[in-house]
Parts: structure tokens; C-alpha cells; sequence
């Protein structure tokens, strides 16, 4: 078969990450992976992996993005693939217009991937136009039940993100030369219970508690070191000095780095005690959450959402009711205390479970 996935940019993120693997493992098994976006650092891994990249500039929140619906029907119809898979909503509705005006025989099926709790409206709704909608999360899948009740719940299927046991697992430790790279540029840290929050530069991550809990596990005497790790949008550079300034007011200024995007979040969540889920808004899923859990990392986060669920099915000890600051400083202290570790890893959170249960859905298709 030839798939084309289609989203906004191949730059940071879970989505651009699970459709690069996706396409990798496509390409793997025979098959023929295009992907449609603006661009982006992840293309050329997109390319060496053996897959195609088209670049169009379908990323714009604009009405005049609907000027590449007619250059969307053309690379549709030249390409002749099985499948489109929508993964994004500006895109989604530029490739759904093209999708829509084609003739019913000879157009491709058409998949959607729910990856998150868009706001609920007309605009989102696209996202459930697909003859097979993946949800990432039973979270999601309810959300999208509850939601759009024209959506048939026989045309849904729950299929988690997933991490490759090779690359994730209790057994990694970074490589030595890493190692000594680290330590010398942060000797700090040394003899510290380090605590990693990594995701996006973006409101409603917990940054805010994040940094309040370094308070309180300070006041108590523990030599504690925050660590916040994230891509930070053009857009978003004024919440960033935000909240530096927070930082500086918390009298935090030695125990909180940012280290701003990483290549190597792996390893950076290989040498943290803890690592830290604190979204306020419910996550979809929480990709990083169980990267760090198959690591053997112990994780915080709150009960909501898919971290929610992960934490339920491999680390409940973990788990804090959303806003309870009391909770997080609780659970932080008996999790520094004792090192527990979570359940081990395995199916349907691994990467070949993933790439292997949207295949089976595109097949459904054919």
C-alpha cells in the first residue's frame, strides 16, 4: 500500500514523532510512506528512513491555506495511495476538502488520528471524519463519544503511542562519554535528587507547581535540583522569561536549569530521580511519561486524562488528584524516600504494537 500522512510541520512533538515512526516501520514492511507538511529538523530523518516528504505550507491557521486544497487534489490524484491519514486539524480540513471533491471509487480511505482534547466545535470536528478514527487514549475515545454522538463507536479504535524496548528500557544508561559531557557542564548537581519536567514552553504544563514543590522539598532539607526541558514556540518566549521571573522570585535560581529543546531527553531522563507530569489540562496520552516509565523511572503526575491512565496501569503510587499541591508534595517526598520502581513496560505500549495495530486498521480499509 502508499499511505500519505498529512500534518502541519515535522519539527518537535508526539504527533511528528509517532508519524515518523509510523512511516519508518511502513517502509520496513514493504510498503510505500509519504508524508504532507511544511517542513521541519525531523524531514531529513523522515528521508534516510526511506520515506517521501512532499512540503506545502499547510500549517497556517488562515483562509488563505485554502488556496492549497486544489494542490492537495492534484498530489492525491497523481499519487494514487490507499490510504490518507489526517493527523492534525488545519491540514485535515485543507486534505479533507481535497479528499471530498474526489471521485468515491478511485480516492484514497480516509483515516484520522485523535491525538488530543480539541476544543469542541466545528472546526475539531474534522478530526472525526475519518472512515477509521484512532483515539491514543480510552480517554480520547470517550472524549470523542461524548462530544460528536454522530461519530459510531464501532468505527473507533484505541491504539496507544508507543516506545521501541530497544531504545526504552529499565537496562539503558547513558553512554559513558555522555555521561562525563554531563557532569562536567553541571557540577551542581552532584549529590542532588534531580527532578525533570519535559514538554513544550507552553501555559498549563505545571510549570508553576513545579516550581512550588522545589520550594516546599527545599524548606524540608532535601538538596533537590529542577530540571525544565522543552521546545519554546517563537510565540512563547514571553512565558518563557515569565517564567524565569518566577524562578527568580522563588529564590530558585541555583536549583532550576533549562535546558530548552534536547535531541537527548532520553538520556536526561536516565540520570533524574523523578520525572514530572503536571499538564492542568488533561493529556491525550503522555509520550514522555511512559518513555520515562519504561526507563524505570518513578513519575509524578496528575490522575487525569491518558498520564492518568498510564500511571494507573504501571505506576499508581505516582498518581496526585489534579491541583492538589498538598498531594504532589506528598507523593514527591514517598517516591524520594523509597525508589520505588514501576511495572515493566510491554504491550500495547510498545512501538511495534503501535505501528502494527495501524496497519491493521488501514488494511480494514482495503
Amino acid at each position: 500500500m502508499k499511505i500519505i500522512q498529512i500534518l502541519p510541520e515535522l519539527n518537535a512533538g508526539g504527533v511528528e514523532r509517532g508519524t515518523l515512526e509510523l512511516a519508518a516501520f511502513l517502509v520496513a514492511a514493504g510498503h510505500e510512506a509519504l508524508v504532507i507538511s511544511n517542513g521541519g529538523r525531523m524531514v531529513a530523518d523522515l528521508e534516510r528512513c526511506g520515506a517521501r516528504h512532499i512540503a506545502l505550507p499547510v500549517h497556517r491557521k488562515s483562509v488563505a491555506s485554502l488556496w492549497q486544497v486544489s494542490g492537495l487534489r492534484r498530489i492525491l490524484t497523481n499519487e494514487r495511495a490507499a490510504i490518507l491519514h489526517l493527523r492534525s486539524r488545519v491540514p485535515g480540513w485543507l486534505a479533507w476538502l481535497a479528499w471530498r471533491g474526489m471521485d468515491p471509487r478511485t480516492r484514497p480511505r480516509l483515516v484520522s488520528t485523535v491525538h488530543g482534547f480539541y476544543s469542541v466545535n466545528g472546526y475539531s470536528a474534522v478530526m472525526t471524519r475519518g472512515e477509521r478514527i484512532i483515539a491514543v487514549s480510552e480517554s480520547v475515545r470517550q472524549y470523542v463519544l461524548d462530544h460528536y454522538p454522530k461519530v459510531a463507536d464501532d468505527i473507533i479504535r484505541v491504539i496507544p503511542r508507543g516506545i521501541a524496548p530497544a531504545d526504552f528500557g529499565v537496562e539503558f544508561r547513558p553512554a559513558a562519554a555522555w555521561l562525563a559531557a554531563w557532569q562536567a557542564e553541571r557540577p551542581g548537581l552532584a549529590g542532588k535528587r534531580v527532578l525533570l519536567l519535559p514538554g513544550r514552553i507552553t501555559r498549563l504544563k505545571g510549570h508553576e507547581e513545579f516550581f512550588e514543590l522545589l520550594v516546599a522539598l527545599k524548606a524540608e532539607g532535601l538538596p533537590v535540583h529542577g530540571l525544565v526541558a522543552g521546545d519554546t514556540h517563537p510565540k512563547k518566549r514571553a512565558y518563557l522569561a515569565e517564567l524565569h521571573g518566577i524562578v527568580q522570585r522563588l529564590g530558585l535560581g541555583a536549583e532550576v536549569e533549562f535546558l530548552g529543546h534536547r535531541q537527548d531527553l532520553r538520556e536526561v531522563m536516565a540520570v533524574s530521580d523523578v520525572v514530572c507530569g503536571l499538564s492542568r489540562q488533561p493529556e491525550s496520552f503522555g509520550r514522555t511519561v511512559l518513555e520515562a516509565l519504561a526507563l524505570g523511572k518513578p513519575v509524578l503526575g496528575y490522575d487525569c486524562g491518558g498520564v492518568g491512565e498510564l500511571l494507573s496501569e504501571l505506576f499508581p503510587m505516582g498518581r496526585v488528584a489534579l491541583g492538589d499541591r498538598a498531594g504532589l508534595l506528598s507523593t514527591a517526598r514517598a517516591i524520594l524516600g523509597g525508589r520505588p520502581q514501576p511495572l515493566p513496560v510491554g504491550e500495547p505500549f510498545t512501538l511495534g504494537a503501535m505501528c502494527r495495530s495501524t496497519l491493521q486498521v488501514y488494511q480494514e480499509l482495503q
